[in-house]
């Protein structure tokens, strides 16, 4: 902040000197006109004792008028260059008033309106947090900086949890749904906070938030991995194994939490057995989604492409998002070519063939190694991701 008040401090010098350069212009001119006056009196008095000279007898009337007309032509010299005398209609006093109040009222409206506080942070935050109650703090004041920030007090609720904290979270999170919108995410998280808050127990509430949250989306992981927890409380333990193995679905395959996930569906699988039951078995796994494509380029477009151009090869949902669903790179030098998009080639975890029905297959050449933009193109009809047989894909076409 010491960087920033000199700053301020110095342009505030600048502001004041232009306000200070009329005073001291007004005291020039004051200057100038004493010495004016003084020029003129001292010429009268000189056109005085030449009257009394001749009066006397001393001067003939020649003699006058030649000194006259020399202390009229010293009197000349020396008030030429001298500027006619200004008025100022605000007076002495209001500049210096000003150069008072100025700094005063721009350093009230400053404090009130300005954002010194956020200056503070951004300075903070630049540097690494020596202890998780000093990131709390830090959090707690960006909160009450910036109220409207949905990310601020989504780290701030993630903070109050590691630091067992749920009520206070519970809170923040609600804050965070309602500033950010009743996303999945948020009302997973909502509903865990909530759920340690109330010392383990399930209520109307947070089976609402988990519900509406799994509703928009189903591989909502927190509400997943809590209603897990909640069911083996409850020593439902068929229910807590089909929650977590839903769960298991969506983690990475290197992800640590799945050791942890792992341990509780035995434990679960052991009471349930343990108290006469019987684990249903999971349902059939979705059979992972393999198109298998040949690529060729149109005979009349040979003599127009370079050996070293990217080709991009992926497929992509008809009805679904924009983003391709898996996707392959080769060059020109390299068609015609067979290559296999499958779940492997995802670009997402998330966003697999086999979870996707029908699909388009894209092929496109791109001088400038853009995928999603180039010179030449070739595109299927729509098919089945489950379909088996080799395709067919012909790069004929303008990309537009």
């Amino acid at each position: 902040m010491i960087d920033f008040w000199l700053a301020a401090g110095l342009l505030l010098l600048v502001a004041l000197s232009f306000l200070l350069i009329p005073v001291l212009r007004s005291r020039r001119a004051q200057l100038e006109e004493d010495r004016t006056a003084l020029n003129v009196a001292l010429y009268q008095e000189r056109v005085a004792e030449l009257q009394t000279q001749q009066e006397e007898g001393v001067l003939n009337a020649a003699q006058m008028d030649a000194g006259r007309a020399e202390a009229a032509r010293e009197l000349l010299a020396d008030t030429e260059g001298v500027a006619a005398p200004r008025v100022s209609r605000l007076g002495k006093p209001a500049p210096l008033l000003a150069a008072v109040l100025v700094p005063v009222l721009a350093l009230g409206l400053y404090l009130h309106f300005g954002a010194s506080d956020k200056v503070e942070l951004t300075r903070e935050f630049s540097q690494p947090p020596q202890s998780m109650d000093e990131m709390t703090r830090r959090l707690e004041r960006a909160v009450a900086a910036q109220p409207d920030s949905a990310e601020a007090l989504y780290f701030l609720g993630r903070t109050y949890m590691t630091q067992d904290r749920p009520a206070d979270a519970a809170k923040i999170f609600e804050r965070t749904v309602n500033l950010a919108g009743r996303q999945p995410e948020l009302l997973g998280q909502w509903a865990q906070a909530q759920y340690f808050a109330d010392g383990k127990q399930w209520s109307e509430k947070i089976q609402a938030l988990t519900d509406e949250a799994l509703k928009a989306d189903p591989k909502e992981v927190t509400s997943l991995g809590l209603l897990g927890i909640a069911a083996f409380e409850g020593q439902r333990y068929q229910q807590a194994i089909d929650y977590w193995n839903r769960l298991m679905e969506q983690l990475p395959p290197d992800d640590q939490s799945r050791v942890a996930l792992q341990g509780g569906i035995t434990r679960a699988t052991e009471k349930l057995v343990a108290s006469g039951g019987k684990v249903a078995e999971a349902p059939a796994a979705k059979p992972a989604a393999r198109l298998k494509v040949h690529v060729d380029l149109a005979a009349e477009l040979k003599g127009k492409v370079q050996p070293g151009d990217s080709v991009f090869i992926f497929a992509r949902a008809t009805s679904g998002p924009p983003a391709p669903l898996a996707a392959k790179r080769l060059t020109v030098a390299d068609l015609p070519a067979t290559v296999e998009l499958g779940d492997a080639d995802a670009m997402m975890p998330q966003l697999k063939l086999s979870n996707f029905p029908e699909v388009q297959l894209v092929a496109r050449i791109s001088r400038a190694g853009q995928p999603t933009a180039g010179e030449w193109v070739g595109r299927s009809q729509p098919l089945a991701s489950s379909t088996t047989a080799p395709q067919t894909l012909t790069i004929d076409s303008p990309d537009k």
